[in-house]
């Protein structure tokens, strides 16, 4: 199945959220190539950015179940380029 390259920009701004997120990104661990998180204590939030290769359907899925989480933001950038996946 073709792929894609993208990053996730996570902002959290609910803490209760934080575990439901991380479950999350446990769940798609299997496309995930990176995780970056920097937690912003002055500001009570965190930030987070995620590099996943998976199939448009999966990243879509992934982004939009985040985004349903309170309190968190999510945008995700996509690559142009097709590949296909190894699973």
């Amino acid at each position: 199945m073709a792929s894609r390259v993208a990053v996730m920009g996570i902002i959290v701004e609910n803490r209760d959220s934080t575990e439901p997120l991380n479950s999350l990104l446990h769940e798609y661990g299997e496309y995930i190539i990176g995780r970056m998180g920097i937690p912003y204590r002055e500001c009570g939030i965190s930030v987070i950015s995620i590099a996943i290769d998976a199939p448009l359907n999966v990243i879509s899925a992934l982004s939009g179940k985040i985004g349903n989480l309170t309190g968190v933001s999510v945008k995700t950038a996509y690559s142009h380029i097709e590949h296909e996946h190894n699973d």
